[in-house]
């Protein structure tokens, strides 16, 4: 199931807006009823105001109606690995499970993956938030 997320991912990219960095990053997350969403990294020439991949994949799924994330992966080029940022890594903790997947990637294969728990420990979750 993970390459399918990958493939999404991959193909997320290529919409990317990053006219500032040149640094396409490309999301899919699948949520609680097995559909897949993806987002792109979106720049402006207000950087902090820009919306990363995750975010923007985050945002179809609850314009869909979906709350749960179940698996997510993230795609980007270079050496190192394309994690989500710490923003992302709460946006993504508060729709999903602790033990929820997260792979990251490049253009060619899944290079690691992690679970929600392990890029945010500790995580800030209202217990109303998480069942």
């Amino acid at each position: 199931m993970s390459e399918t997320l990958h493939d999404a991912a991959k193909g997320a990219r290529k919409f990317a807006h990053a006219p500032y960095s040149n640094f396409h990053v490309g999301a899919a997350i699948r949520a609680a009823s097995g559909k897949v969403y993806t987002g792109a990294n979106v720049e402006n020439a207000s950087y902090p105001e820009g919306w990363c991949a995750e975010t923007s994949a985050i945002a179809a799924m609850i314009m869909a109606g979906e709350t749960k994330i179940t698996e997510v992966c993230v795609v980007g080029a270079g050496k190192q690995l394309v994690a989500p940022c710490g923003g992302c890594r709460q946006r993504l903790a508060e729709f999903s499970a602790a033990d929820t997947p997260v792979h990251v990637g490049d253009e060619t294969r899944i290079r690691r993956s992690f679970t929600i728990s392990e890029l945010l420990p500790e995580a800030f979750i209202l217990d109303t938030e998480r069942e």
